[in-house]
């Protein structure tokens, strides 16, 4: 009886103990485990591109449109009337003539006719005048014997002697007005250039004043260049006397700026600058032409800027560009921009040579903050950025603002 008691106190205590020894030992065995090896946190550092900036001489140029002209249009006008006997074949629309040519000629027989008896008026009062000077000289030595009276201006015939030079004065002006008339009937062309239109055929009657075609000169062609008023502050001289070029197409052409409207256009408030092409049809050298009515691009020589740098119009924000200090290291410059132009910023000031800057997107950017140089010859590859890592510009975006 009492050895079932024992045996039954065992049963319940024997678990208790190999339980507890259990939970002793673990707890033994995990104080004397080492606990894991702690991993510095990784340093991730953005990554930049760089461009060095270089100073460059720059002449400023400023850009313009137009169309071309000719400098001089005329209307050919009959100046007599009659019927047209002659056409020139040149005298035709886009016909190229020279200064001096024939285009066409009245029928002259009424003006020959007028210029005979003019030159019939101009011998009649010749004579009448010699034969007055006579009578004059005639009555002078009679009144030279006589002592009692003197003679009076008419006895000496003085009028008449007046009278007679004034015939022949006319008769002069007659005859010349009788050649003008002739010479008229020969219409010439008064300078070098291209028939814009023509009139009348051959066998019509042109009456005086009628208009027989207009013409073009080839010797000059205008183009007038729209600009803003900010524009004349990179011109010299409000840009007369600047070299032009003008672009139609693939031909480059030269021109030069004579003179300054000097009248803002009410609609699109813009001034005007006029430049001058000389032989636009290149007649005198059998060069390319240039055509009345081209739409040609045009680029103004402006002021000599100096030394300045040339950037992407977006590295300048708010007149500050980042740059990479050679500390690796982000920092700004203040930079003062002479011109922002077709996606570049001219800069005078605020940048030196060699300074890098950034042309990556930076996000959240603080002056100081370390940077990682793509391109860096000093970069230990070893210890580069992963190549997971995030490159800046990929999710990024920056505002340009201009200066």
């Amino acid at each position: 009886m009492f050895k079932d008691k024992v045996l039954n106190k065992l049963k319940i205590i024997l678990p208790i103990v190999v339980l507890g020894l259990g939970i002793a030992g673990y707890m033994g065995l995990a104080s004397l485990q080492q606990p894991p090896e702690q991993k510095p946190p990784e340093t991730k550092l953005v990554q930049v591109s760089v461009v060095e900036n270089q100073f460059q001489p720059m002449t400023l140029t400023v850009a313009s449109y137009g169309v071309v002209k000719a400098k001089y249009e005329t209307e050919l006008v009959a100046q007599v009337g009659g019927e047209l006997t002659y056409l020139a074949p040149e005298f035709i629309r886009g016909g190229l003539v020279k200064q001096g040519q024939v285009l066409a000629k009245i029928d002259p027989s009424d003006y020959d006719v007028a210029l005979i008896q003019a030159k019939a008026n101009l011998a009649e009062a010749k004579a009448n005048l010699v034969q007055e000077q006579a009578y004059g000289k005639v009555a002078k030595e009679q009144w030279s014997d006589i002592k009692s009276k003197l003679p009076t201006e008419l006895s000496l015939r003085k009028p008449q002697l007046e009278q007679e030079k004034a015939r022949l004065k006319s008769a002069e002006a007659s005859l010349k007005q009788a050649q003008r008339n002739l010479d008229r009937t020969v219409i010439r062309a008064p300078y070098d250039a291209l028939i814009a239109s023509r009139h009348i055929g051959p066998g019509g009657y042109a009456a005086p004043g009628a208009v027989l075609g207009r013409i073009l000169s080839t010797e000059l062609a205008e183009v007038r260049l729209p600009l803003a008023q900010q524009e004349f502050n990179f011109l010299d001289n409000q840009g007369i006397g600047a070299n032009v070029l003008l672009t139609l197409g693939k031909e480059i052409f030269h021109a030069k700026v004579v003179r300054n409207e000097g009248v803002i256009d009410d609609t699109s408030r813009m001034a005007y600058l006029v430049a001058e092409i000389p032989d636009p049809y290149g007649r005198s050298k059998g060069g390319v032409s240039l055509p009345f009515g081209s739409y040609v691009t045009a680029e103004i020589e402006g002021i000599n800027a100096g030394m300045v740098s040339v950037l992407p119009r977006h590295l300048v924000t708010e007149g500050k560009v980042a740059v990479l200090t050679p500390e690796r290291t982000l920092a700004y410059r203040e930079v003062e921009v002479l011109r922002f132009n077709a996606g570049e910023a001219v800069i005078t000031s605020g940048l030196e040579q060699g300074d890098k800057v950034i042309n990556s997107a930076l996000d959240y950017a603080m002056p100081g903050m370390a940077l990682d140089w793509v391109d860096d010859p000093e970069r230990n590859t070893e210890s580069a950025v992963e190549p997971d890592t995030k490159l800046v510009g990929e999710a990024a975006t920056t505002t340009s603002v201009e200066g």
